[in-house]
């Protein structure tokens, strides 16, 4: 079994679950490439934890985790079974850490909305790994390091969120404007990092100051792409497919790493 890529996706609003668009069309490119795999771990920006959980039942819900949206968002299924197994896998890499095993939590916005794209058919077996609110940036690429093996067990372990995602700042009416510098220069910086694998300078992000203060004003779009650097073996190349920056401060950029 060859090793599998890691990808982070740069999901953006819950909306583009049901958009067709060069950003939607781009992901099913990337699972296409990528193949089917024997199980997707997704790290998503809207699970974060007291202590580290993984979920373990064998149907996870979708859960319509947000407000004000059209009925036709929260119709939304993705109706993929679920891992036990997996989630015993996960829990046994990541010892001697403790690791619950979830059996309320299901799929988020954050994985069905790219999934529901990338994988339409809902016939992988998908988990998702919660982010624990007490841990260091460093913590967090450190867990992903210590699940790299999985990817040569046929599992694809994606992080969902965005580099640059300060909602407040975003201007709504306007997708295609010009970003601001600070979101500009941010999103740069960590592509940059990320090309040249220096997960260091991804990890001490809040090093760059107002441009990292402005845009990761809170760290949960941003964290999951620390387990997917975490996840990187040495040598493997980055690509940065779709990469823009939408409404202004939103950064849609997405990063594949390794070969299929």
């Amino acid at each position: 079994m060859s090793r599998l890529p890691i990808v982070f996706f740069g999901h953006g609003s819950p909306m583009v679950a049901l958009e067709k668009s060069p950003v939607t069309r781009t992901w099913n490119q990337i699972a296409s490439s990528i193949g089917k795999p024997r199980a997707i771990l997704c790290i998503s920006a809207h699970w974060q934890t007291r202590g580290t959980a993984v979920t373990a039942m064998a149907q996870p819900r979708t859960i319509h985790d947000f407000g004000a949206f059209p009925q036709a968002l929260f119709d939304v299924q993705y109706p993929a079974p679920g891992d036990p197994e997996l989630a015993e896998r996960v829990r046994e890499l990541l010892s001697p850490m403790p690791v619950n095993l979830d059996a309320n939590w299901g799929l988020d916005h954050g994985t069905w909305s790219v999934l529901v794209h990338a994988y339409p058919e809902a016939d992988v077996p998908v988990i998702q790994l919660g982010m624990d609110l007490g841990k260091s940036a460093a913590e967090h690429w450190l867990v992903g390091r210590m699940l790299r093996p999985l990817r040569d067990e046929g599992v694809l372990i994606m992080g969902t969120g965005n580099i640059v995602h300060n909602l407040p700042a975003m201007d709504w009416a306007n997708p295609a404007a010009d970003p601001y510098p600070w979101a500009e220069q941010f999103n740069a910086a960590m592509c940059k990092a990320i090309a040249s694998d220096d997960p260091q300078t991804v990890i001490d992000y809040a090093a760059l100051g107002d441009a990292a203060r402005l845009s990761v004003p809170s760290s949960d779009h941003f964290l999951p792409l620390l387990y997917v650097l975490g996840a990187r073996h040495e040598d493997e190349a980055a690509t940065f497919e779709p990469d823009f920056i939408q409404h202004k401060s939103l950064s849609m950029t997405s990063v594949r790493i390794g070969a299929a």
